[in-house]
């Protein structure tokens, strides 16, 4: 389902977000590039396939996508979303559970707009096909983890006192 101007109002031209997973979409739009733009390139790595995943987070798509030349997080608008349509390589912060990243507004030619933050580019070209389809999945996951850090203090690890932190005797009654 490509997206579709809904209104202009005051000027700012908006577009609604995707119903549904917009992952297979991607693969084939991203074919399309490979095949008609990408694929004479020297640094095009014709082993790694295209692959895309995305998942619903906070009522937006976010995803991962892989091709022979990158490895990409990307956002897309959700179902019931209204995003403003914006110009072409503006940056925007975001933050994730992971950390924040800044994405750069791109666009699709079936899809419209979308917000990507390269992560690789070009891709390693010693990495194999079935590496880049976990890398994507590991990094969908890795976007949704909470940042470990380091405390002032250091941290204890200890089973004891893991699980018996919070533990408190209750008093007993005389």
């Amino acid at each position: 389902m490509a997206q579709s101007p809904l209104s202009e109002s005051a000027g700012v031209q908006e577009f609604a977000g995707f119903a549904t997973n917009p992952a297979p979409m991607l693969v084939v739009q991203y074919e399309r590039i490979a095949r008609e733009e990408m694929q004479g390139l020297p640094f095009y790595h014709a082993a790694m396939p295209i692959v895309a995943e995305c998942v619903l987070f906070e009522g937006q798509w976010l995803g991962c996508v892989l091709t022979p030349w990158m490895l990409s997080v990307v956002v897309l608008p959700g179902p019931d979303q209204l995003w403003p349509v914006r110009s072409s390589s503006e940056r925007l912060a975001l933050q994730l559970p992971c950390g924040n990243l800044t994405f750069m507004v791109g666009e699709l030619p079936e899809s419209g707009q979308l917000l990507a933050c390269s992560l690789m580019s070009p891709i390693d070209p010693h990495l194999g096909a079935d590496e880049g389809r976990a890398l994507v999945s590991s990094t969908l996951k890795m976007l949704h983890s909470l940042p470990v850090q380091q405390g002032d203090g250091g941290v204890d690890l200890g089973r004891r006192r893991l699980f018996g932190a919070a533990r408190k005797v209750p008093a007993v009654p005389d």
